[in-house]
Protein backbone atom coordinates (compact mmCIF):
# COMPACT_ATOMS: atom_id res chain seq x y z
CA UNK A 1 0.00 0.00 0.00
CA UNK A 2 2.87 3.02 1.16
CA UNK A 3 4.87 1.86 -2.47
CA UNK A 4 1.71 2.47 -4.36
CA UNK A 5 0.71 5.42 -2.68
CA UNK A 6 4.87 6.72 -3.51
CA UNK A 7 3.98 5.70 -6.80
CA UNK A 8 0.61 7.63 -6.84
CA UNK A 9 2.69 10.16 -6.05
CA UNK A 10 5.18 10.13 -9.07
CA UNK A 11 2.14 9.86 -10.84
CA UNK A 12 0.78 13.78 -9.66
CA UNK A 13 4.28 14.95 -10.44
CA UNK A 14 3.84 14.38 -14.12
CA UNK A 15 0.18 15.83 -14.02
CA UNK A 16 1.40 18.53 -12.61
CA UNK A 17 3.26 19.26 -15.95
CA UNK A 18 -0.17 19.35 -17.54
CA UNK A 19 -1.88 21.53 -15.25
CA UNK A 20 -1.12 25.53 -15.18
CA UNK A 21 0.55 26.71 -12.45
CA UNK A 22 -1.08 28.73 -9.11
CA UNK A 23 -4.62 27.56 -11.03
CA UNK A 24 -6.46 25.44 -8.70
CA UNK A 25 -6.35 21.98 -10.18
CA UNK A 26 -2.52 22.87 -9.42
CA UNK A 27 -2.74 23.57 -5.63
CA UNK A 28 -4.98 20.46 -5.55
CA UNK A 29 -2.40 18.19 -7.58
CA UNK A 30 0.52 19.35 -5.17
CA UNK A 31 -1.70 19.12 -2.41
CA UNK A 32 -2.51 15.61 -3.10
CA UNK A 33 1.50 14.65 -3.83
CA UNK A 34 2.40 16.19 -0.55
CA UNK A 35 -0.05 14.57 1.72
CA UNK A 36 0.97 11.11 -0.39
CA UNK A 37 4.85 11.71 1.05
CA UNK A 38 3.39 12.43 4.66
CA UNK A 39 1.48 9.07 4.38
CA UNK A 40 3.89 6.88 2.33
CA UNK A 41 5.97 6.19 5.46
CA UNK A 42 3.59 6.54 8.05
CA UNK A 43 2.01 3.84 6.37
CA UNK A 44 4.84 1.46 5.77
CA UNK A 45 5.93 1.84 9.46
CA UNK A 46 2.01 1.39 10.50
CA UNK A 47 1.92 -2.12 8.60
CA UNK A 48 5.49 -3.34 9.06
CA UNK A 49 5.59 -2.72 5.17
CA UNK A 50 9.16 -0.11 5.52
CA UNK A 51 11.88 -1.53 2.72
CA UNK A 52 14.54 -0.61 1.03
CA UNK A 53 12.78 -0.88 -2.04
CA UNK A 54 10.01 1.32 -0.50
CA UNK A 55 12.55 3.84 1.24
CA UNK A 56 14.58 4.53 -2.51
CA UNK A 57 10.88 4.68 -4.78
CA UNK A 58 10.15 7.36 -2.01
CA UNK A 59 13.40 9.62 -2.62
CA UNK A 60 12.99 8.44 -6.45
CA UNK A 61 9.09 9.93 -6.59
CA UNK A 62 10.39 13.01 -3.89
CA UNK A 63 12.81 14.10 -6.97
CA UNK A 64 10.39 13.75 -9.49
CA UNK A 65 8.19 15.79 -7.85
CA UNK A 66 11.04 18.70 -6.66
CA UNK A 67 11.73 18.58 -10.44
CA UNK A 68 8.76 19.11 -11.40
CA UNK A 69 8.01 21.46 -9.14
CA UNK A 70 11.07 23.60 -10.21
CA UNK A 71 10.08 23.23 -13.82
CA UNK A 72 6.59 24.93 -13.09
CA UNK A 73 7.35 27.42 -10.69
CA UNK A 74 11.04 28.96 -11.02
CA UNK A 75 9.52 30.20 -14.61
CA UNK A 76 6.74 32.21 -12.57
CA UNK A 77 9.02 33.50 -10.11
CA UNK A 78 11.67 36.53 -9.83
CA UNK A 79 14.38 35.09 -7.26
CA UNK A 80 16.79 38.25 -6.39
CA UNK A 81 20.67 37.85 -7.06
CA UNK A 82 21.14 37.67 -3.10
CA UNK A 83 18.36 34.37 -2.73
CA UNK A 84 19.81 32.78 -6.18
CA UNK A 85 23.40 32.97 -3.97
CA UNK A 86 21.95 31.99 -0.69
CA UNK A 87 20.01 28.83 -2.48
CA UNK A 88 23.01 27.90 -4.43
CA UNK A 89 25.12 27.76 -0.96
CA UNK A 90 22.35 25.40 0.24
CA UNK A 91 22.46 23.28 -2.53
CA UNK A 92 26.39 22.85 -2.70
CA UNK A 93 26.29 22.16 1.07
CA UNK A 94 23.43 19.04 0.93
CA UNK A 95 24.97 18.06 -2.07
CA UNK A 96 28.43 17.94 -0.01
CA UNK A 97 26.49 16.28 2.71
CA UNK A 98 24.86 13.26 0.60
CA UNK A 99 28.05 13.18 -1.75
CA UNK A 100 29.86 12.38 1.97
CA UNK A 101 26.95 10.55 3.98
CA UNK A 102 26.99 7.86 1.00
CA UNK A 103 30.50 6.97 0.73
CA UNK A 104 31.15 7.05 4.31
CA UNK A 105 28.15 6.01 5.93
CA UNK A 106 25.93 4.68 3.39
CA UNK A 107 23.11 6.48 4.33
CA UNK A 108 22.36 9.59 2.23
CA UNK A 109 20.23 11.63 3.82
CA UNK A 110 19.21 11.97 7.56
CA UNK A 111 15.90 12.79 8.70
CA UNK A 112 16.17 15.23 10.90
CA UNK A 113 13.70 17.65 12.50
CA UNK A 114 15.43 20.41 10.80
CA UNK A 115 15.31 18.61 7.79
CA UNK A 116 11.52 17.44 7.89
CA UNK A 117 10.98 21.71 9.24
CA UNK A 118 12.76 22.48 6.08
CA UNK A 119 10.59 20.49 3.95
CA UNK A 120 7.92 21.07 5.29
CA UNK A 121 8.42 25.03 4.33
CA UNK A 122 8.78 24.19 1.61
CA UNK A 123 6.05 22.02 0.64
CA UNK A 124 4.09 25.39 1.65
CA UNK A 125 5.73 27.67 -0.49
CA UNK A 126 3.91 27.45 -3.42
CA UNK A 127 0.69 28.52 -1.62
CA UNK A 128 2.36 31.96 -0.40
CA UNK A 129 4.58 32.77 -3.55
CA UNK A 130 2.00 35.21 -5.05
CA UNK A 131 0.57 36.20 -1.85
CA UNK A 132 3.38 37.39 0.34
CA UNK A 133 6.72 38.97 -0.85
CA UNK A 134 9.00 36.91 -1.69
CA UNK A 135 11.58 37.78 0.98
CA UNK A 136 9.28 37.32 3.98
CA UNK A 137 9.17 33.70 3.92
CA UNK A 138 12.28 32.94 1.83
CA UNK A 139 14.27 34.38 4.77
CA UNK A 140 13.09 31.92 7.23
CA UNK A 141 12.99 29.29 5.09
CA UNK A 142 16.69 29.44 4.10
CA UNK A 143 17.71 30.25 7.69
CA UNK A 144 16.33 26.98 8.52
CA UNK A 145 17.48 25.26 5.55
CA UNK A 146 21.18 27.02 6.17
CA UNK A 147 20.80 25.30 9.92
CA UNK A 148 19.43 21.99 8.49
CA UNK A 149 22.47 21.56 5.98
CA UNK A 150 25.03 23.12 8.70
CA UNK A 151 23.26 20.31 11.15
CA UNK A 152 23.22 17.48 8.04
CA UNK A 153 26.86 17.84 7.79
CA UNK A 154 27.70 18.01 11.80
CA UNK A 155 25.73 14.66 12.25
CA UNK A 156 27.46 13.15 9.04
CA UNK A 157 31.01 14.33 10.39
CA UNK A 158 30.62 12.88 13.98
CA UNK A 159 31.95 9.64 14.32
CA UNK A 160 29.62 8.88 17.29
CA UNK A 161 26.52 9.64 16.85
CA UNK A 162 25.42 8.87 20.40
CA UNK A 163 27.18 11.76 22.02
CA UNK A 164 24.70 13.99 19.65
CA UNK A 165 21.31 15.02 21.00
CA UNK A 166 18.91 13.79 19.88
CA UNK A 167 18.07 15.61 17.22
CA UNK A 168 18.04 12.92 14.00
CA UNK A 169 15.56 10.60 12.99
CA UNK A 170 16.24 7.41 11.44
CA UNK A 171 14.42 6.12 8.59
CA UNK A 172 12.27 4.41 11.20
CA UNK A 173 11.15 8.06 12.67
CA UNK A 174 13.05 6.53 15.59
CA UNK A 175 15.06 8.75 17.21
CA UNK A 176 18.40 8.01 17.41
CA UNK A 177 21.02 8.92 20.14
Amino acid sequence: MANFITGFRAVCAIVLLSVRTFSVPFYVVYATAGISDMLDGFIARKTKTASTFGAKTDGIADFILTAVCLVKILPCIRIPDWLSVWIAGIALIKCANYLSGTFSRKQYMLHTIANKTTGLLLFLTPFFVNRIALPFFAIPICTVATFAAAQEGYLIATPDRKSVLPIACDRNSKITQ
